[in-house]
């Protein structure tokens, strides 16, 4: 056997052996910007609008709406309107000037003379009168005959595209069979209205009507659909175009179908049309600025992709309420840039679908939200984040030389977790290498490894208390004080999986925050800083696990400005009323008694801030620290690792 085979660049789709894309690098690069602050929808719009990371030769929806903005502009640029116009009175002028030519000095002659001297100088107007005139020049009814076959075109061209080359022999069935095909068609609307269509109808219709359409609609909702759009550009022209202009080229429309037969079919199919698709934008004008004068069904063509270029934009930008990648119109996004942003738009919703199909995220009452696996994804990244700016003797919990002291041996074991910290059971480690590699040298791996059990095991009730209110956000602090609670969180979960941590954030009122709120908080745009009402709250949590060591940690940029008062209600006083402080202070003295240090990271430089929490530290005995913003997260996982280092 012999062949030959030819080689080229594959080019009907995505590469079909490219490895499939790692979803998780996408969640990572929505970590970056939901850790700096932003809101899960805002980070996955950031990232299909700038593209896949690692995927260069991937459009993200910013590079899309580019292409479509410049395609609009080049529309716009290169569109003028009235081009039908300017060649019908080309040709009138034409067809007069002919026939002016072969008149005769006698009775006859300047008859016909004073009888186009008297011509309307509407276009319309003149063709009528014109229409029954006996030509003594035969060049000018040629001329007369191919402006009446042009009109004839592009009217019905710009009802349906691709009629100009339909209607290109003059033959009178053609004429025939098109007034047949808009019969037939308002027919089928009617029946579909009364729920009588069917497929098979609609597959006898193209059968005979096919070539009239060269979109190819699978069905009657795909031919209403471009019809109704095309229908609608036809408005828009109209209604784009000057007074003078609309008037003229209205009444040549008019006049073009009552001479095809067709005046009472296009006006059934237009109703029909517009009552079924009203939204499209019938009859809104469009700005155009080009110098190219282009015929009827070109304008209209021109203005139908103005439109569905305009769609597209609006969908491209992702900006309203419940915005998804499945309102992007495929067919659109081919019409206008290509098959290759067709696949550009496929790879962004494979991420977009990937995200949520593996557990990452959920849409909940229409909003989306990060799940817990993406939530502690999150929160060992900042974790990472932090444990890389601090010092190389400091890392991980290498420092915590008590690890393993927690209580006195049962006498049996358990195979090892991530965080556990009991001795290791060094004879059942090595039985386990033994019995699994069955010789010599013995090689161990992590899942020989066993630790000793013990009676008991220290643990700490932490309470991380976060200021949410408005100022948090405007000295740019928020983004520092979210990754530092994710971090925190994710620092007790993975290595103190014993202790009891509660986030609390406050603004003028306080809340506790579940773990997978964490990553979607945003700061409160409310004025008030309720220290109290935080406070009152790690109490309550610290009086749950009273056998725990307590842990407080405060992050704040300002005096307290809000309590609760009895009624639950909260008040905001500024500056801080007597009352307000007096309360806080109550809240401190009560941690004071149970034992519980508050470390406070004041994140901002100011007087009366700095008088507070002296104050604090005066009467708790716990320390104040100025870290920077950048910083905050090392200070406050050092200060929770060094407590737990003391115990």
């Amino acid at each position: 056997m012999t062949g030959s085979y030819a080689y080229r660049r594959y080019s009907a789709g995505p590469d079909p052996l490219a490895p499939p894309y790692d979803v998780r690098s996408a969640l990572d690069d929505m970590g970056d910007a939901i850790l700096s602050g932003s809101t899960p929808l805002d980070a996955l719009r950031d990232l299909l609008r700038s593209g896949l990371p690692g995927a260069s030769d991937r459009r993200g929806l910013d590079d899309l709406l580019r292409a479509v903005r410049r395609r609009r502009g080049e529309l716009r640029e290169n569109t003028r309107l009235d081009g039908t116009l300017e060649r019908v009175r080309a040709l009138l002028d034409k067809a007069i000037g002919q026939e002016r030519a072969e008149l005769t000095p006698d009775e006859d002659g300047r008859f016909r003379e004073a009888l186009l001297d008297a011509l309307p100088s509407d276009p319309a107007r003149a063709i009528r009168e014109l229409a029954d005139y006996d030509w003594r020049s035969a060049a000018a009814r040629r001329t007369f005959e191919e402006l009446r076959d042009l009109l004839r075109r592009e009217v019905l061209d710009s009802r349906f595209r691709g009629m100009r080359e339909a209607l290109a022999d003059p033959d009178p069935a053609a004429m025939d069979r098109v007034r047949q095909m808009t019969s037939e068609l308002s027919d089928m609307l009617d029946r579909d209205a009364r729920g009588e269509h069917t497929q098979e109808d609609f597959d006898q219709f193209m059968r005979k009507y096919g070539d009239m359409f060269p979109e190819n609609p699978r069905n009657l909702e795909e031919l209403v659909d471009q019809l109704a759009r095309r229908a609608a550009a036809a408005q828009r022209l109209l209604a784009s175009l000057t007074p003078r202009q609309r008037a003229e080229l209205a009444a040549l429309m008019e006049q073009t179908l009552e001479q095809a037969g067709l005046a009472e079919q296009m006006c059934r199919l237009g109703d029909a049309l517009q009552a079924r698709r009203p939204d499209i934008g019938w009859g809104a004008p469009e700005q155009v600025s080009g110098h190219q004068p282009m015929g009827m069904g070109d304008a209209v063509s021109a203005l139908e992709e103005l439109a569905d270029l305009g769609d597209l934009e609006t969908t491209l930008r992702q900006d309203y309420p419940g915005a998804r990648l499945d309102d992007i119109d495929e067919e659109a996004i081919r019409r206008a840039l290509g098959r290759s942003a067709v696949d550009d738009l496929e790879a962004l919703r494979r991420v977009e679908r990937e995200l949520e199909a593996q557990g990452y995220l959920r849409r909940h009452r229409g909003k989306l939200e990060l799940t817990p696996k993406a939530v502690r994804r999150l929160g060992e990244t900042a974790l990472r984040r932090v444990f890389s700016s601090l010092e190389s003797g400091r890392r991980g919990d290498h420092d915590q030389r008590d690890a393993g002291t927690a209580g006195e041996p049962t006498g049996s074991s358990r195979p090892w977790r991530f965080g556990d910290e009991q001795p290791i059971d060094v004879v059942r480690t090595v039985v386990n290498a033994v019995r699994r590699g069955g010789r010599s040298p013995v090689t161990l791996s992590v899942d020989d490894f066993e630790v000793a059990e013990t009676e008991r095991r220290s643990a700490a009730a932490v309470c991380l208390l976060v200021d949410l209110s408005y100022s948090m956000a405007l000295r740019g602090t928020w983004a520092a004080a979210k990754q530092t609670a994710l971090a925190l969180q994710a620092l007790v979960a993975a290595k103190f999986p014993q202790d009891a941590v509660q986030v609390i954030g406050f603004s003028n009122y306080a809340r506790v925050l579940r773990a997978d709120e964490l990553a979607a908080l945003e700061w409160d745009m409310v004025q008030g800083t309720n220290l109290h009402h935080a406070l009152l709250i790690a109490g309550r949590h610290l009086d749950r696990h009273p056998d725990f060591e307590p842990v407080v940690l405060v992050v704040t940029d300002g005096e307290p400005t809000a309590h609760l008062m009895p009624s639950g209600v909260p008040r905001f006083d500024w500056p801080p009323s007597p009352e307000t402080l007096t309360l806080t202070l109550a809240e401190v003295d009560k941690m004071t008694r149970r034992r519980a240090t508050i470390n406070i990271f004041m994140l901002a430089p100011d007087d009366r801030l700095r008088e507070f929490v002296d104050e604090i530290a005066r009467r708790n005995g716990g320390r104040v620290f100025s870290p920077d913003a950048d910083r905050l997260g090392e200070y406050v996982v050092s200060d929770f690792l060094r407590a737990r280092t003391r115990r």
